[in-house]
């Protein structure tokens, strides 16, 4: 049965000290359907994510949104998303697993159909919240299950099916949409998720047993903490999400929301540290392994969607590709993953955890640090091999960092780690994300005022270089020397910021190596856990 009681009956509390040669309990196959329905889930949540931001261009043409308030067709799905994480583990016991995911992967297909349909702005701004809520239950529960109803020795292989979610779908989300849009038109890109949301719904119907309801729960339910966490949630991924476009601190907007989500998360974290039965067990933090692994796992968020995210700009800005251009040269970052995440499990029989992890950091880290000397020319050939590098990275990483990080949680447990593991991975998403966008239009600022002290007028070369400009536009229909002049003038200004884009990019890499540095340092602070070990002599 592919409850949550037959899985505490498999977790004991004594788990960690079971003796190497003793046999794992079988899995049955209803249970491996479950974690392949619920994987399937959370795969389609996380990719839609990044399958609508490289299609956001043509969304906002089509409805008429404008470029500042189109943006809001991505904050509403994340702001939702982002709350209903933490709350899924408590709901799903409110209404029991069955109902809780069926229902909401149901409805997940329903909203994304409809987004196909919207007619404008408002429209899609409240039926991808929806969606957003809705598919946000998708991910922490393909993980609560995954660490409940498998014993510790398959849980890695539950974790690796968890990861193709987690890192390759970020991944490949951009290749998807830009295909699609180019092929296909806007529309398929929620189109896209009725066939496999089909098959999902039918895995899980066919494997997830019928458990009564506990409706008390919501009587009992930590509202206090609910109501505090989602106000502040929501507040602290606006800003993040806002603050580049809207100027940080310099708009009274920012200011206010950027007070109420302190205000409302620093309530948060003193009632779910009072509360007798709080929403999220908080003190799990303080357990070694499993907060460290948060630490790790927020840095690792910054250096995944903070790579989705540069990475497409600069094709875009600097070398002028299409979506389905930016997809391909992304494809090389998702498709070695998934010949690479399936042999992870055998992997952690062999090596220790924490080395796997190590490495893994190492090559994120690397690859990143291979794109901070970009030239003009810096495109296609010369990202793949960084690429290919982070794709051996990021499958090396979520797996065993998944797993060393919530061993020794008991099943009671479960819902609370499943929920602060997975919110802080995409809020360093939305941490990064901000930052890079903010640091780049800095940086740029900065490097073009040093290249511009080299471009004086007075230099013999800007001279040579102006008289040659000048004299391209008037062989090229430019009859007024003076116009000409003017287009040289315009001409070089472009190269410079050009160049100084360029630089800025190398820079935002440097950062997001940096972050996995201190990712990799986090990792070597984690214990060797004793159930892993178990797990790998079988």
């Amino acid at each position: 049965m592919t409850t949550l009681q037959p899985a505490i009956d498999a977790v004991p509390a004594g788990e960690g000290e079971r003796s190497v040669t003793t046999p794992a309990p079988a899995v049955s196959a209803k249970t491996w359907i479950a974690i392949a329905g619920a994987t399937l889930g959370a795969f389609m949540a996380v990719l839609n994510i990044q399958i609508v931001n490289a299609s956001l261009a043509d969304i906002q043409g089509a409805i008429g949104a404008g470029i500042d308030d189109g943006g809001w067709i991505s904050t509403s799905y994340l702001i939702a998303e982002i709350v209903v994480i933490p709350l899924s583990g408590w709901l799903a016991q409110a209404f029991s697993i069955r109902i809780y995911l069926l229902t909401n992967a149901t409805l997940f297909l329903v909203f994304s159909a409809a987004c196909a349909l919207a007619q404008d702005l408002s429209q899609m701004i409240v039926l991808r919240a929806v969606q957003g809520f809705t598919g946000g239950v998708l991910i922490p529960m393909a993980f609560t299950l995954i660490i409940t109803l498998l014993p510790k020795a398959k849980q890695p292989i539950g974790l690796a099916l968890f990861a193709i979610s987690a890192t390759f779908a970020p991944a490949i989300g951009p290749t998807i949409g830009g295909y699609l849009t180019e092929n296909w038109g806007w529309q398929y890109i929620f189109y896209v998720n009725l066939v496999p949301g089909a098959v999902m719904i039918g895995l899980l119907f066919v494997s997830l047993e019928s458990q009564p309801m506990k409706l008390s729960l919501l009587r009992e339910g930590d509202w206090a903490g609910i109501a505090t966490m989602a106000i502040g949630l929501a507040a602290l991924q606006t800003v993040l999400e806002e603050g580049n476009k809207d100027d940080w601190f310099g708009s009274p907007f920012i200011v206010k929301l950027s007070i109420v989500a302190a205000i409302a998360l620093s309530a948060f974290l003193w009632i779910e540290l009072a509360a007798r039965k709080p929403l999220l067990n908080l003190r799990l933090l303080a357990r070694r392994n499993f907060g460290f692994g948060i630490l790790a796992n927020f840095l690792l968020g910054i250096a995944l969607y903070g790579s989705v995210f540069i990475l497409p700009v600069y094709l875009s800005r600097i070398q002028g590709y299409n979506a389905e251009q930016i997809g391909m040269v992304l494809a090389w970052t998702g498709l070695p993953q998934l010949l690479l995440i399936p042999l992870v499990p055998q992997l952690l029989r062999r090596f220790d955890a924490r080395l796997i992890i190590g490495v893994g950091f190492a090559l994120f880290a690397a690859s990143n640090f291979m794109n901070i000397s970009m030239t003009n020319d810096y495109a296609t050939d010369q990202l793949f091999w960084p690429n290919v590098v982070r794709a051996f990275g990021q499958a090396l990483v979520f797996a065993p960092l998944s797993a060393v990080a919530t061993s020794g949680i008991e099943a009671e447990n479960a819902g609370s780690a499943s929920g602060l593991f997975n919110m802080m991975r995409n809020l360093g998403g939305a941490v990064g994300i901000a930052l890079l966008q903010t640091l780049l239009t800095k940086r740029e600022q900065y490097h073009s005022n040093v290249l511009m002290q080299s471009v004086s007028l007075l230099e013999q070369a800007t001279q040579a270089r102006l008289e040659k400009l000048t004299q391209y536009f008037m062989n090229h229909g430019v009859t007024d020397r003076i116009d000409a002049a003017h287009r040289a003038y315009v001409a070089i200004g472009r190269i410079v910021q050009k160049q100084a884009f360029i630089l800025a990019f190398g820079d935002m890499f440097y950062l997001l190596g940096v972050a996995l540095i201190v990712a990799l340092a986090a990792s070597m602070m984690l214990k060797k856990p004793a159930q892993i070990e178990a797990g790998g002599a079988h």
